[in-house]
């Protein structure tokens, strides 16, 4: 029987989100804020104390942890992994966490602003907390559940494995990122030390879930030149860049090709950034599918677009760019199923259905299993992530907790 302490994992969970690690993409450092390592140097304190001293932060803000194996058989190695930082779409600063005990149902209204209310209609998923505790944020800011949840969910079980020998397992690798909100979550990650033969990420929502799948995504980037003169002489002369730039953004569907116009297996184009001057302007893009070759579509679309628009204004021109993001995990995890397969058993070994999602979205899994560490996503019960309205259930860590400690089992189960 496996009884993971709901109220050190509170506690747990409510101290790390007081610590602001919001990352910055346009920073170019990395980490892209030097306060991750805050949370960063704790975690590893924190290792330490539970008694493991492999636990380390290198220059780059990755925590790097091993919990040695106590079985003799030949076990894979593999990794539990979430990410420090917060995301910089909400303030994540002076967090101030509230711990609702034996949640009734009724409306919540967060206290530092009165206008954010979590309610069961409009968020349906609150209804399976009532009678357990839930987190919320004061209604100010972000709680930073996504990953502090995984984090504290991580590090409880790891304190449980460590006190419960009994409990046979292999070498199990522990790693905390940064900067995963802003895409960088393994742009330094050294893969050597971190010695893993497969990898779980914990950043995942609903209790149950297990997410094998995740957009596909590019970046893209237009440079708007424009010709620039005196405005009080600029009469068929002028091109300014910032209208292009508007109207291009304006030839965007909005039916759509849009976030806001789509959902399940549907791929988007979505604008993030626009900035510049009359003379020169830059748009960015974020470019999702789940399917590669449709996202690759939707770049060419998008040039289309633009190109269409520059040519209606004389001695303009546009420099159009597309980067890699990230790729689609399941084309590697289909190719190694029992690591899904263990994480599926695992859950329903915690007394939880198993909930198979495709994520509108990426995970640090998604490019870890390209850089041949195969790595689905496994829940923490995150919900309203990004928003003043984010919130988590103590059960649902709870249960995620208890899910790793299954897991870590039956990879030494089924191995000789």
């Amino acid at each position: 029987m496996i009884e993971i302490s709901k109220a050190a994992l509170a506690s747990r969970f409510m101290r790390y989100v007081k610590i602001d690690t919001q990352s910055d993409p346009q920073s170019g450092t990395h980490p892209s804020t030097g306060k991750q390592k805050d949370l960063g140097k704790i975690l590893v304190e924190e290792l330490q104390q539970i008694g493991i001293t492999s636990a380390e932060m290198d220059t780059y803000g990755y925590v790097y942890a091993t919990i040695p194996s106590n079985t003799e058989k030949k076990v894979p190695v593999i990794c539990f992994c979430s990410h420090i930082d917060t995301a910089p779409d909400c303030s994540g600063t002076n967090v101030k966490p509230i711990l609702h005990k034996n949640y009734d149902g009724e409306d919540i209204v967060l206290p530092d602003d009165p206008t954010q209310v979590l309610s069961t209609v409009v968020h349906p998923y609150l209804k399976t907390q009532i009678g357990c505790d839930i987190i919320t944020a004061s209604g100010k800011t972000l709680l930073g559940a996504d990953d502090k949840s995984g984090i504290a969910v991580i590090m409880q079980a790891t304190e449980y494995l460590m006190n419960n020998p009994v409990i046979k397992h292999g070498e199990i690798k522990i790693l905390f990122t940064p900067d995963e909100e802003i895409g960088e979550g393994t742009s330094k990650l050294d893969m050597n030390k971190l010695g893993a033969k497969y990898g779980y990420t914990l950043d995942g929502g609903e209790a149950g879930s297990l997410e094998d799948e995740t957009f596909s995504a590019d970046g893209a980037k237009i440079v708007i030149n424009g010709v620039i003169a005196h405005p009080g002489y600029a009469k068929n002369k002028l091109v300014n860049a910032l209208k292009i730039g508007g109207e291009i953004l304006h030839a965007l569907p909005t039916a759509e090709w849009a976030p806001e116009a789509t959902e399940k297996k549907e791929g988007f184009v979505h604008p993030t950034r626009f900035e510049g001057i009359a003379e020169k302007a830059t748009l960015e893009f974020i470019i999702r599918d789940f399917d590669d070759e449709k996202l690759k579509q939707h770049g060419e679309r998008l040039k289309d677009i633009a190109e269409e628009v520059v040519s209606h204004y004389l001695d303009a021109s546009i420099e159009f760019s597309i980067e890699e993001q990230y790729r689609n995990m399941k084309k590697i995890l289909d190719q190694n199923p029992e690591v899904t397969g263990y994480a599926a058993q695992a859950i329903t070994r915690a007394g939880l259905d198993v909930i198979t999602e495709s994520i509108r979205g990426g995970t640090d899994g998604s490019r870890l299993s390209y850089m041949g560490l195969p790595c689905p996503n496994i829940f923490t019960g995150m919900q309203c992530i990004h928003s003043k309205l984010e919130w988590v259930g103590v059960n649902d860590m709870a249960k995620a907790a208890e899910t790793i400690v299954h897991l870590s089992m039956i990879w030494e189960e089924k191995s000789a």
